[in-house]
């Protein structure tokens, strides 16, 4: 068979995604903060673009009497200011000296910013280098100790073996041991532990029990054993009864597996609402959270600019950054009409939630809210992330409303939300002696919601929730 070369002309349809169509699909994933950010940024590369200001007042004919209060202002000022001058020129040998006239034109502490006045949270590394310098030990020792700080993760352990740290610091691993053994008592006691047992046992070093070889075996061989609540064992070995056990166990809680989880973490993340929702009479009003966002035109001056431009390169930058801000404005509108009338939507879907709470938050998917829109699944998707809505039981993430459906006896359906926190409901008022079990709960749903949940996913629904076990919640005493 010859092979040859043919020409064939083929009709297709495609979708291209132009940067104005990726642009305006970006914002509708952005959150609140990271679209001001982004309107912000855009402002600062295109000329363009500005905010909309707001009408100047009319300008009213002037009062005699005020003219001449204002002439009297000037003429006090003029006064003033050649006072200053005499001061400059006495310098210290004025009547009243520089520092006291600096501390009266201080502001005030109530006037000043609160980032002014907003004391950073210390961090654990931090705290840790101020220990270090301020203890007897060497210069040699303190390079190591740098090193072993370096080296401790945000939880408290040290992440790094004895011969990493004498690699990194130049130095024989015996130098090492007791640089380590000195900050581990540094505040919070048992930080750069290697081990949980090797933690607590520090503390419990520090407070004076190692006397107690009971204490310091259960801590260090049978930690795992207390953790799995296997006491049985625990008591035919050491001898003990319950309540010798229990006052152990309360012991051991006193102590802080964790002894950097103070420090780590970071500055809490504060979240601020998009939509806004009142009931107002037996209605519900939804408003935009508009605070911050500006308010984009188009520069009426680099208009004119545009209009003057001599080269073709000018007109034709001039042009592209026009089109780029007209986007951008039409993206943003078309991005709060969106917003909008999903939140329309889920208010209609939900609105037995926003009347009595999560108790009765029904079953919803985004199919829905986007076929009740006229909008594809993919932007309700993208509309509804990283977004929080203000409502009359606290603020909800947008996909809070979007849960699983579980049939029940009449036919009818419940959402998994509703499962969620009636389960939360019933094991926090459950007695710690006797816990229910995952089976007792999924009867009690069955008498009260008529719904037919198996265990495992009960299970499921804990888990998501991380609420331990049955056996991992219950009491001693």
């Amino acid at each position: 068979m010859a092979l040859e070369l043919r020409q064939q002309l083929k009709l297709t349809q495609q979708l291209v995604m132009t940067p104005q169509l990726q642009q305006a699909i970006r914002l509708l994933q952005l959150s609140r903060l990271e679209l001001v950010e982004t309107v912000q940024q855009e402002m600062l590369e295109n000329p363009f673009l500005e905010e909309a200001q707001d009408e100047a007042p009319q300008v009213e004919a002037p009062d005699p009497r005020e003219a001449a209060t204002a002439a009297a202002d000037v003429a006090y000022d003029r006064e003033i200011a050649r006072d200053a001058d005499w001061e400059d020129y006495l310098g210290d040998f004025a009547s009243t000296s520089r520092q006291s006239t600096v501390r009266e034109s201080e502001m005030p502490e109530e006037m000043t910013s609160f980032e002014a006045r907003y004391a950073a949270k210390p961090s654990l590394e931090g705290h840790l280098m101020w220990q270090l310098r301020l203890s007897s030990l060497t210069e040699r020792q303190k390079d190591i100790g740098e090193v072993i700080i370096g080296n401790i993760a945000s939880s408290g352990y040290l992440h790094a073996t004895v011969d990493d740290i004498a690699e990194m610091a130049g130095v024989a691993p015996a130098e090492v041991e007791p640089v380590l053994h000195a900050v581990q008592r540094f505040d919070p006691v048992g930080v750069s532990a290697r081990t949980a047992q090797e933690c607590l046992l520090v503390q419990i070093e520090m407070l004076g029990y190692t006397r107690d070889r009971v204490l310091v075996e259960l801590v260090r061989d049978h930690l795992e054993d207390l953790e799995k609540r296997r006491y049985k064992p625990l008591l035919r070995k050491f001898r003990l009864t319950m309540e010798d056990l229990k006052e152990y166990l309360d012991l051991i809680q006193t102590l802080d597996p964790m002894p950097g989880a103070s420090y780590g973490g970071g500055d809490p993340q504060f979240v601020s609402p998009d939509v806004y929702v009142y009931k107002y009479d037996d209605d519900f009003i939804i408003m935009l959270n508009e605070d911050g966002l500006p308010h984009l035109q188009l520069s009426t001056m680099y208009e004119r600019s545009a209009a003057a431009a001599a080269s073709a390169g000018e007109r034709e930058y001039f042009q592209e950054k026009m089109r780029s801000a007209s986007w951008l404005i039409k993206s943003l509108y078309q991005r709060q009409r969106t917003l909008y009338k999903v939140v329309e939507s889920i208010v209609k879907y939900q609105r037995g939630f926003f009347e009595d709470g999560v108790s009765r938050l029904k079953p919803l998917i985004l199919k829905d809210i986007a076929d009740d829109i006229g909008m594809h699944e993919s932007t309700v998707s993208r509309i509804t992330t990283s977004k929080y809505v203000a409502t009359p039981h606290g603020i909800m993430e947008l996909k809070f409303f979007f849960n699983s459906a579980l049939d029940l006896d009449d036919g009818s359906q419940v959402g998994s939300e509703s499962v969620k926190a009636l389960i939360k409901k019933l094991i926090s008022g459950e007695d710690p002696h006797d816990p229910l079990s995952d089976e007792r709960i999924g009867e009690i749903l069955k008498e009260q919601l008529k719904v037919n949940i198996a265990r495992r996913t009960v299970a499921k629904y804990r888990t998501a929730m991380d609420i331990p076990s049955s056996s991992k919640r219950k009491e001693l005493f």
